[in-house]
Order: structure tokens, then sequence, then C-alpha cells
């Protein structure tokens, strides 16, 4: 079977989370979203990659981080989803149910994106100063923590300073977001130089679970993050990169981000495809074997 024939609990941009009583089953789909939209096609392989990259993370990470993930193992699920073992495999993980917090946890290791438009109008990004003469890809004195809100599907993420954080929070969990997202980040760009990967910048997200902040959702990712070769590497110009960039450049410069997004040509499907697999086997060190249909 090509799906799962049941409607899912929770429908997002890329995942379809269904429950479990005391766990959920999320399923990472091939669809892809840019600048906040849905795309009409998908990526093929996208969803399988995504999953597996993130479990590469929480298990790298466990003792540094503690995260929301159960199994990757289609055998280990409730047995009702057994029989859409071919559709889940690789592409799915059963995780611990959270509380979720209302904040995508942004860090920024390198000027780029919005953070570059902010920082070229007044120099700052997300309210931080930065340094006079940065330009396009300049590595930033220090990673920063750069929150933004959770948007709905349909709406755009929001910018929001530490401050207005600590107001949808509390200070305390603020500063224990802030700190964890740099940690993983500085852990995640330490182990990604030895690949040859730059870690321009991602987005975490956490949850509370029995008292405990943990991580959830996805992990340094193709779709949550910028990933960059660390060969050819230069400031000055837009960096290639092994994430979902190459879509949105396609898009910036042939549709102006009104209306319903427009359909991707068939090589800007298959070159995204290919550089998923590649930051796939770059970051793990193992060849792309797809697991699941």
């Amino acid at each position: 079977m090509s799906e799962i024939q049941k409607r899912p609990d929770s429908h997002g941009k890329v995942r379809d989370i269904y429950d479990c009583g005391d766990s959920l089953l999320m399923v990472a789909s091939d669809r892809i979203s840019a600048y906040d939209f849905l795309l009409p096609d998908e990526i093929p392989h996208k969803g399988e990659i995504l999953t597996r990259i993130s479990a590469f993370w929480f298990e790298r990470f466990a003792d540094l981080m503690p995260n929301h993930m159960i199994s990757v193992d289609v055998a280990d699920f409730p047995a009702e989803y057994q029989q859409y073992a071919d559709y889940l495999a690789g592409r799915s993980m059963l995780v611990k149910k959270a509380q979720t917090l209302p904040i995508e946890c942004i860090v920024r290791g390198y000027l780029t994106g919005s953070g570059k438009k902010t920082y070229d109008a007044d120099g700052t990004v997300c309210g931080i100063k930065l340094p006079e003469g940065l330009t396009e890809a300049s590595k930033l004195p220090e990673p920063i923590f750069t929150p933004s809100t959770k948007a709905e599907l349909g709406d755009h993420d929001e910018n929001i300073s530490f401050e207005r954080c600590t107001e949808i929070v509390g200070d305390e969990m603020a500063a224990k977001l802030r700190d964890a997202s740099l940690a993983i980040y500085k852990a995640a760009a330490e182990y990604a130089a030895t690949r040859g990967i730059i870690i321009a910048d991602t987005k975490f997200e956490f949850g509370v679970i029995d008292g405990e902040l943990v991580l959830i959702d996805e992990c340094l990712t193709p779709d949550s993050s910028r990933f960059w070769p660390a060969e050819g590497y230069a400031e000055g110009q837009v960096q290639p990169s092994y994430d979902k960039q190459y879509v949105r450049d396609w898009l910036r410069a042939n549709w102006n981000m009104q209306g319903e997004p427009p359909r991707i040509p068939a090589d800007v499907i298959e070159g995204t495809s290919k550089r998923y697999q590649e930051a796939f086997q770059i970051i793990t060190g193992t060849e792309f074997e797809p697991k699941g249909v």
C-alpha cells in the first residue's frame, strides 16, 4: 500500500501524526514546503531521508539532550500499522507524547537568508546587534539564538526577540531553550565539519515530558537546516547547499509568492532529491538505500 488508509490525527506541511494512545506515530511524507508554502509536487525519498537523518542525530546526541524517539523499526509499531510496513519503513518514527512548546528554536552560525536582509537594513538579526562589515555567508563571531513563533499551516513563522520568547514561555524555559539549542548546534557543527559540511543555521523544536525538556519533531535535516559544502566555501557569495535551497532559489526566480505555488520542473525535483540523498550520505557516512516504497 502506498499510504495509510486512515486519516492522521494531525496533518502538517510534511508530517502526518497518528495517535497511538501513549505514543505517536510520525510519518514523514515526500511533500515539500518553502517560504511557508506547501508545494504541489513531491520529492522522491525525502520523507525517508528526513526521518533517518533525525534518528541519526537523536541517537548521536542522546546523552547531550533527551529526545522523544522510541523506535524507527516498524516491527515495534502498534499492530494496526503492520499492514502498511512497506510504506512506513524508513519514513516513520514512533515517539513519546510531549507537551510541545510554541517556539521555533533557530540557531544561526552564518549570515544568510532573512538574517542577511535585516542585517543589511539595520545591522541586527532578530534584534541582536552584530559587528559591522559582515556579508553574505560570513561566519558569525558566535552562533546566535533567534527564536520565532510557530505558524499554523499556511501562515508564516514570525521572528521574535529573546525578550518576547521569555514572555511566551517564561524566563527559565526561554533560557533552557536557548542553551539547549546552542549546545546541540555547536556539537552538530563540530561533527559536521569532520564530514566536510558547514551547518549555516538550523531549527529545533522542543517539548516537555514528565517535567523534562526534550528534543522533538525533526533534528538537523535538510528541511530544518542549511547545509553547505566546506570545500569551496567563500564568504561574500551565496553558497551551494545540500538542502531545499535549490527549490527556494527556483521559486524566487520563477514565482512572485502570490496565489498558489507553481508546479516544480522535473529537473528541479530530481536535483533536490539528489541533494537530500547526498546530505544523508555525507552526514551519516552510509550509502542511501531506500527501505520503503
